[in-house]
């Protein structure tokens, strides 16, 4: 008898749900949002149960379905926009709603999780608890102590727990990955990516309050680098340096520019060094995002720049860019319908809802999505060297190793 159709709580309302931002689409290249989106055209095949919502604030909502329907009801054919809120339209304030939004919810169903970094642990606990199966933002969480909670947790409960990480899904960045395993021991890698300082205005509540620049960016090429080579390397040491000034100007306490420099050390004893450095002052161009990095193993290299990939546009309402349709294509088909379904962010999503529904229906085990999505199984070396960094900025530079258990097994970090 099939079963129905895992229900999907997205915690979280602003611009990579929703568009949304400070009462207006948001002012990057993810005006009509991704999740939100995603999960709409995911409900017209059938493939979703209910949709909820949660935020923090209710009053938003109003706002936010109007927004929805400019950019997504307006623009295609055939997507029902509708959707429960968390907390109430007439809440101002609730920064728990999303805990009575889990209330709706049963063991089996799924949970999107789209919010400040240091709120990502509690929002996780509370679903893995209730028994969802669960995909959240990049960092999945802030501190190794929590992904090890975190990793016990799911196991316990028998949920998939994955981080939502779309350069796994990007033909590229995939086909790079299966070379640079083909490349003999790791020696060097160097990586970029940056966003426009209106990012600091978007992201104003939280930036240099409760995380940084290295989590939100570092965190794509970190992932990267340990999903390549993982099997024959593991990062060993980890020391930050920051760049300031800019973001302190528009009254912002955080770095601007945010360097990692971490040792690798290869399971044949030769060693490597990675270059992870992330900005979010950088001036409006044509992307959104910098994206590149070079790697060099000793027996080849490779380089990647994923934001130009030979496509332009000029229009003269937003000027020269270069597009990317091969994360969302946000262009309707000629009939008006939504034909983003091929691009690696949507991607992303579908392939944990499909694992979701696959569970629930008793076709696999959370097990079985390791090394298939980014399970918290294996992004803790992720988690580890984001956590590193921080404390190593915070104590002026100094260098934080990361320890081993005589299995391999990553146990913990030490000053």
């Amino acid at each position: 008898m099939p079963t129905s159709p895992p229900n999907v709580l997205m915690v979280g309302t602003g611009e990579y749900t929703t568009g949304y931002v400070h009462g207006s689409a948001a002012d990057s290249d993810k005006g009509a949002g991704v999740v939100a989106l995603t999960m709409f055209d995911l409900r017209r095949q059938g493939r979703v149960g209910r949709l909820l919502m949660a935020g923090s604030n209710g009053t938003k909502f109003p706002g936010i379905r109007a927004h929805l329907q400019r950019v997504v009801g307006d623009v295609y054919r055939d997507l029902d926009l509708a959707f429960e809120s968390f907390p109430s339209d007439s809440t101002e304030r609730d920064p728990e709603a999303y805990l009575r939004a889990l209330d709706e919810l049963s063991p089996g169903d799924a949970v999107v999780v789209f919010t400040p970094d240091d709120t990502h642990f509690a929002i996780a606990a509370a679903a893995v608890e209730r028994g969802c199966h669960l995909l959240v933002a990049k960092p999945i969480v802030q501190k190794l102590d929590e992904h090890l909670a975190l990793l016990q947790a799911a196991e316990e409960r028998d949920v998939l727990v994955a981080m939502e990480v779309h350069k796994r899904w990007d033909p590229i960045y995939v086909d790079a990955r299966d070379r640079i395993r083909e490349l003999g021991d790791f020696s060097f890698f160097q990586s970029y990516m940056s966003q426009p300082k209106s990012q600091l205005d978007t992201f104003r509540a939280w930036a240099g309050k409760s995380s940084d620049i290295s989590y939100y960016l570092n965190a794509h090429h970190v992932d990267f680098h340990c999903w390549a080579a993982g099997g024959f390397a593991r990062p060993v040491r980890v020391r930050a340096s920051a760049a300031t000034g800019a973001a302190e100007a528009k009254g912002i306490p955080a770095e601007d520019t945010i360097t990692l420099l971490v040792d690798w050390l290869n399971d044949s004893g030769s060693r490597g060094t990675a270059v992870y450095t992330s900005s979010w002052i950088a001036p409006k161009s044509d992307v959104h995002s910098q994206q590149r990095f070079f790697y060099m193993g000793h027996d080849g290299e490779a380089t990647v720049d994923q934001a130009h990939r030979g496509y332009t546009l000029a229009t003269d309402a937003e000027g020269y860019r270069s597009a990317n349709p091969l994360f969302m294509k946000y262009a309707p088909d000629a009939q008006g319908r939504f034909t983003g379904q091929s691009g690696y962010g949507y991607r992303s999503f579908e392939d944990f809802i499909d694992a979701a529904r696959a569970i629930g229906a008793g076709e696999a085990a959370p097990k079985d999505y390791v090394g298939r999505l980014a399970t918290v199984q294996e992004t803790v070396w992720t988690t580890a060297v984001l956590d590193a960094g921080r404390r190593s900025l915070d104590s002026d530079g100094a260098p934080v190793d990361l320890e081993y258990d005589g299995g391999g097994k990553l146990v913990g970090l030490a000053l």
